[in-house]
């Protein structure tokens, strides 16, 4: 074990001397309170230090000890509807044993240890039997809504030598061993895994399933996919913070994670009073039984934004392994890569645009590529997706900066927000003429099985609303009577589009989650009275009769309709849409 001293210290990057020997990304404690380090850079028997705590009253020659690992996540039952910090330390049972404010040098342990699980064994296993990694071994019920599998970890494999009965045990218990080679492996229902290190998988494979959000500019416009990376750039005030709590609530996966990365303190405590409020749509039990929260936000240490993300990542991938889909997002990337380059410039490193360092890119890479959908490894078969959802918060909203450049490059999916749209109170103020999915074609199928054509509806929306952007620069020029007919009718039901669909409520009890099928008619509805007040207005009927219509004020209304009753809204409204307009074009004919 190294054990070296202080040598410089400037903010959260500590210089130990006499570390060699020493690991790239291994964990060290510093001084007496012993803080908790990982070495990012060694030049000779120099150790470069990202400390995750306050550096303040620390002196130069206190002692620096290594660990011989890396940062590691704990993993195992006792994950989920938690609160963690960059390094998951559990912040509820932290605040019962020192109170509100987090002193540096605590250490808890992240799974509790005095807690029993009732294991069960998987039925299919015997003693003798050949097991390799990421093999179930035994359930674990963590909470109504997700059940725990107990999986051989990823680095063992041989024959199940011992295996326990169904009963209650803590973490740390040794439920089973595997022997290799005459060599004894004791497995407990916690493993530990390199929170920089992808977690295997057997083969990745092509993302063809819709992420179900209930946002429906997301669902029907711009879609992101199961095991597919989306990015939210938007300036101040734009509505990213609740764009993300509202994927977190409201998506169609089995364990959501929401990663707090150097954002205010009250969003993080506002996104978990709401959590234990809701009720997940699917199962009809508390969200936050299938919930993970990382709280790193602005007022903790810089250094340690790093680990909340990756450790976030680890935490998904975990969940991913057990054949799970899980959404992971984090708000925001931008204050990661502002604590990169303050780290950066303490080691004086060669800055790359704008100071950040040459390695941004990388290192984003190295976040969002750890997405996709899987065959996940270890018996019996089953598939996991990972979701990657990362705001960023360009300076100025502006789009040029680097980590905004940097994310588009390895994203499916831009949900760009416009503050123009945000300040007209347009919510969620997505842009549909920056944001793009690159997923389209793979969710077709997806959509596919419902009668209604998708990708027929989404075409001639994204028309009509280009259309009306185009339209509008004449309308500024020359004003709206300068434009025929047909023209003023499309930025009539471009307005439509915009206030009757794509705007939506968060904190509405009905509007704030549109099931795709809702979505799905609400757009062939809107789709249907334009043809046919098309049609109506090529035989003479008045632009200005069109927009008096009974059915133009149900359209308007149509999102604040129950779901379930959605169905019959839907084919009176058809109907309604048949009458008022088509009977008009058959007396004209």
């Amino acid at each position: 074990m190294v054990v070296g001293r202080v040598w410089r210290i400037s903010g959260p990057l500590v210089i130990a001397e006499n570390m060699s020997g020493s690991m790239i990304y291994e964990i060290v404690y510093i001084g007496s309170e012993a803080l908790v380090g990982e070495v990012i850079g060694i030049q000779g028997d120099k150790a470069f230090i990202q400390v995750y705590e306050d550096t303040s009253g620390l002196s130069v020659g206190e002692p620096v000890e290594g660990s011989g690992r890396l940062l590691s996540a704990e993993l195992g039952p006792g994950l989920l509807g938690k609160v963690f910090d960059g390094l998951q330390r559990p912040l509820s049972e932290l605040e019962v044993l020192i109170g509100p404010f987090v002193r540096r040098g605590v250490k808890i342990p992240s799974l509790p240890r005095d807690v029993k699980w009732f294991f069960r064994k998987e039925k299919a296993l015997e003693v003798g039997a050949k097991v390799g990694p990421n093999d179930v071994l035994g359930y674990v019920d963590e909470t109504p809504i997700v059940t725990h599998k107990i999986m051989v970890p990823p680095n063992v494999s041989g024959y199940l030598k011992e295996i326990v009965n169904d009963g209650d045990y803590r973490v740390n218990d040794v439920i089973a061993r595997v022997e290799k080679g005459g060599e004894v492996f004791d497995i407990s229902m916690r493993q530990q895994w390199p929170i920089r290190k992808a977690r295997p998988y057997v083969k990745r494979l092509e993302p063809t399933e819709l992420l179900v959000t209930g946002t429906r500019v997301l669902d029907a416009l711009f879609p992101i996919v199961m095991g597919g990376k989306a990015a939210v750039p938007g300036g101040f005030g734009s509505g990213k913070t609740v764009l993300l709590q509202t994927l977190t609530k409201w998506s169609r996966t089995q364990v959501n994670i929401y990663v707090g990365c150097g954002e205010r303190g009250n969003e993080m405590a506002d996104a978990l009073h709401g959590f234990k409020k809701l009720v997940d749509p699917t199962s009809g039990r508390p969200l936050y039984e299938k919930a993970i929260f990382i709280a790193n936000t602005s007022n903790m240490p810089v250094a340690a934004r790093e680990t909340s993300v990756f450790l976030g990542t680890t935490l998904g991938e975990y969940f991913r392994d057990m054949g799970y889909d899980v959404l992971l997002v984090a708000d925001s990337t931008s204050r990661w890569a502002e604590a990169m380059r303050e780290i950066s410039a303490r080691m004086e490193e060669m800055p790359g645009e704008e100071g950040f360092p040459a390695y941004l890119g990388s290192r984003l890479a190295q976040f969002y590529e750890r997405s996709g959908r899987v065959e996940c490894l270890g018996v019996p078969n089953r598939y996991g997706s990972l979701t990657i959802v990362g705001a960023v918060s360009p300076p100025g909203a502006d789009f040029s900066e680097p980590v905004t450049q940097n994310t588009l490059r390895y994203i499916g999916t831009l949900i760009s927000l416009d503050v123009s749209l945000a300040n007209r109170r347009h919510f969620p103020s997505v842009s549909w003429l920056l944001s793009y999915s690159l997923y389209v074609d793979n969710v077709s199928t997806w959509w596919s099985k419902y009668v209604i054509p998708w990708s027929e509806l989404r075409r001639e929306f994204l028309r009509l609303l280009q259309k009306e952007a185009e339209l509008m620069e004449i309308v500024r020029l020359v004003g709206p009577d300068a434009l025929p007919e047909q023209d003023k009718l499309i930025l009539e039901v471009s307005r439509m589009i915009r206030e009757d669909f794509l705007q939506q409520s968060a904190y509405h009890p009905i509007d704030s989650y549109s099931p795709p099928e809702k979505t799905l008619m609400m757009m062939d509805i809107i789709i249907k009275f334009y043809r046919k007040a098309y049609d109506a207005l090529l035989q003479g009927m008045s632009l200005n009769t069109i927009k008096g219509l009974p059915i133009r004020s149900k359209i308007a209304r149509m999102k604040e309709v129950d779901p379930r009753e959605f169905n019959k809204f839907y084919i009176n409204a058809i109907n309604e849409i048949d009458e008022s307009l088509s009977k008009f074009v058959k007396v004209v004919s």
